[in-house]
């Protein structure tokens, strides 16, 4: 017969105060990053999928709009998102260490390795990430951005 041992560990004291806080991105935050992402691809009639994440690349919210421009924009925004969340880096720049220097990048596998994921940082730290599947890799950029500005001016 086995038993199970379940237990937990609390830390008191001055140790507690000396762990950092990580803020998080909450679903209100994943929403405003995504409407105002879209307005932008709405004005400049882009229309494409926008996904956002956490900071570990699970994702919060996702939109395909009308028309889309890239039907595999499903799998792709998401898909540059996790890969700009977990790289802490735009995903544009796995892209352009493919095109460069760094072919052996082309293993790392599972993540979207092309424009369109940026990371959304507050007060330094990296709290998820939008990624974007538009008509051409400059478009989904400028969208992601328009998206960012909303949360961090």
């Amino acid at each position: 017969m086995a038993s199970v041992l379940v237990g937990t560990c609390s830390v008191g004291g001055a140790l507690a105060q000396t762990l950092p806080v990580q803020p998080v991105l909450t679903l209100e935050a994943a929403r405003v990053v995504l409407k105002a992402a879209q307005a932008k691809a709405q004005a400049e009639h882009w229309p494409c999928v926008i996904a956002v994440v956490d900071s570990s690349g699970l994702p919060i919210v996702l939109e395909r709009m009308d028309d889309a421009a890239v039907p595999a924009g499903v799998e792709l925004a998401p898909g540059k998102a996790r890969t700009a969340a977990l790289f802490r880096r735009p995903s544009g720049a796995l892209e352009d260490a493919i095109n460069g220097q760094r072919p052996a990048a082309l293993s790392a596998r599972g993540f979207v390795l092309m424009r369109g994921g940026l990371p959304i940082s507050v007060n330094g730290r990296i709290v998820g990430a939008i990624g974007v599947s538009a008509d051409t890799p400059d478009h989904d950029e400028v969208i992601a951005k328009a998206g960012i500005a909303a949360l961090v001016p």
